[in-house]
């Protein structure tokens, strides 16, 4: 093989008269049957025209060049002249190299797929089960970059902020709230299993007792939850931890990191983030992580509501915390058909709602839908929604829950099918001030809305120290010092200050309805290490993946890992997971239960 004096995206006019060895791919080949072939050359960094003519080579290396096809692996050598036809798409687009020698390196056999035809790429199975191809086209490989620059200017621009990069555990204690976990069973501990890592969490906070100040990892996470468009089981994390700090000297930091990464990778400056708090958001946007792209803000309308003879707004004001809330969506009157307001209903079942109510704003008055029972209120309604000619109107009644959380995503889904969402544009903001506890009826116990080891705003110590869970409202209304950074509808990264007080702590464990044992049990260490010391501290934790889906515009967060699983838990490239013989269970004191097809 010729060494490579040059990568396939390199060479530019500057370089005419060079003597070049390029290594890497057929990209596509046009023989002209005349003694005359182009070959696009690539590898990860571009393509460059080389040129086999029959005028300046032997005869034997215009039949090697003209046996060569689509992912062939090949090394050319020869020299760099100005390309008569200029290809002004790529930067390589005035050169060419014309070729002197030629080795292939490797021949392929026929192709799955051609991984330059990005216009007949075939399904996403097919892709994963030949990932090492896919992985070949040029988009794959500007995201494999993409997402190489972020962990380096990551750890850059913490190492300047005093951060040390540690290592936590892959093999730990299972704790099982929240996601279940991926279990691992001993070898030398008969009967005895360890967990992955759902996150660092408890291993942080040691480390911030430990007297390390500033932490960052760049860290494997595990769930064995169901995948979704944008999460996997296995995902990575950008995961900080720092010491002596209160939520501001936080979130600065990071919100500084996220203009770096923003700047440097995008070209795009940003300012600076707004703040809002969780019960601001779910008023307004129906969701703690708005999308402030557009408007579409939900508005109280209660109120005027109950002057009403609609039965729909009667029954829902008459719950226990019952509302109607409603939004304007500016100038589609005329595209609010009977089809589509019956699909918003449609929608909204998944979130609990039992429908819809939809009107239009036209000629100064209400039509279709609800209008006939508007009449009365038409000036309030006006007023409060802020209306214009042309606009149609979106409400919700039931409980509080259930409307925010079905206008939130319906305002989501109109933005979307009536291309209100303006393109190229960045909105970062923080929500902040999260209730620490939520209380579900089904299971008739609060759970931790951010996790169990998030401290309390400094002003609610006291009051949870002396909290009844009995009294749901009271425990329900204490402001934890979570926080998360959004970016244009998508939570990006989350964090809190910590408990550092044991007392603290074992209070959150009481309200979350463990016993004094069980805490032990499960935390034991934890408890142990905050009665020594422990220092204010608090982070964040932002997902990698996501970051990199933002920055390459996909929402399919499979590509952006380089080996993905599928929405069953699939690796298809080496076929994971698979069945292991009874000798490996048995030196693991385990027993399959499961009756696998072969």
């Amino acid at each position: 093989m010729g060494i490579r004096t040059h990568s396939c995206g390199q060479i530019r006019e500057s370089d005419i008269g060079a003597t070049v060895t390029l290594n890497g791919w057929v990209n596509a080949f046009r023989g002209h049957g005349s003694g005359l072939i182009f070959v696009d050359m690539r590898d990860r960094d571009g393509i460059t025209q080389v040129v086999f003519d029959s005028e300046d080579a032997p005869a034997e290396l215009i039949e090697a060049g003209d046996r060569l096809r689509n992912e062939d692996c090949i090394s050319v050598t020869g020299v760099v002249r100005e390309r008569a036809k200029k290809n002004d798409k790529i930067p390589t687009g005035s050169i060419e190299v014309l070729a002197s020698e030629l080795q292939v390196l490797s021949k392929t056999k026929k192709l799955p797929f051609v991984p330059s035809d990005e216009k007949n790429l075939p399904a996403e199975e097919t892709r994963l089960k030949y990932r090492y191809l896919d992985l070949r086209r040029a988009d794959m490989q500007k995201i494999l970059k993409t997402r190489h620059r972020l962990t380096k200017l990551t750890r850059d621009y913490f190492d300047e902020h005093g951060f040390l990069e540690i290592e936590t555990p892959m093999l730990c204690r299972s704790t099982p709230e929240g996601a279940r976990d991926f279990l691992v069973p001993s070898r030398q501990q008969e009967g005895m299993w360890y967990a992955l890592p759902q996150s660092p969490q408890l291993f942080k906070q040691i480390l911030m007792i430990a007297g390390c100040d500033r932490y960052l990892q760049i860290v494997r996470c595990f769930r064995d939850e169901d995948p979704r468009a944008d999460r996997q089981a296995e995902f990575t994390q950008i995961d900080l931890e720092l010491a002596f700090v209160d939520r501001d000297a936080v979130l600065e930091i990071m919100e500084g990191f996220a203009k770096k990464i923003w700047k440097e990778i995008m070209g795009v400056e940003l300012g600076e983030f707004p703040r809002m708090t969780f019960q601001e958001a779910m008023d307004t946007y129906g969701s703690d992580r708005p999308d402030t792209r557009f408007e579409l803000k939900l508005v109280d309308v209660s109120e005027i509501a109950g002057k009403t003879d609609f039965g729909v707004f009667q029954n829902a004001l008459g719950l226990n915390k019952g509302c109607v809330k409603a939004f304007r969506v500016p100038g589609v009157a005329e595209k609010f058909s009977r089809k589509v307001t019956d699909g918003f209903s449609k929608f909204a079942e998944d979130f609990g709602a039992g429908g819809i109510p939809t009107t239009k704003y036209v000629n100064g008055g209400f039509e279709g839908g609800i209008g006939k029972f508007l009449g009365d209120v038409q000036d309030e309604l006006v007023a409060a929604l802020g209306l214009e000619d042309g606009d149609a109107v979106v409400f919700a009644a039931d409980t509080y829950g259930v409307v925010s959380r079905s206008l939130g995503e319906l305002r989501l889904k109109i933005a979307k099918d009536f291309d209100l969402i303006p393109e190229g544009m960045w909105n970062f903001l923080w929500v902040y001030d999260f209730p620490m506890f939520e209380y579900v009826e089904d299971a008739g116990r609060y759970h931790a809305l951010h996790h169990p080891f998030t401290a309390p705003s400094d002003y609610e110590v006291e009051r949870l120290l002396s909290a009844d869970a009995k009294d749901i409202d009271m425990v329900e209304s204490i402001v934890s010092d979570g926080y998360d950074m959004i970016c244009n509808g998508s939570e990006i990264g989350g964090g809190s200050i910590r408990i550092h007080r044991a007392d603290v702590q074992a209070k959150v464990f009481e309200l979350l309805g463990l016993s004094e044992e069980e805490a032990k049990l499960k935390f034991s260490f934890l408890m142990d290490a905050l009665s020594y010391g422990a220092p204010p501290h608090g982070g964040i934790a932002f997902g990698l993946d996501r970051l990199v889906m933002h920055m390459c515009g996909t929402e399919n967060i499979r590509e952006v890992i380089a080996f993905p699983k599928t929405m069953t838990g699939q690796d298809l490239m080496c076929e994971a997971p698979n069945v292991v013989d009874d000798e490996q269970l048995d030196e693991l004191h385990v027993r399959s239960t499961a009756t696998v097809s072969s």
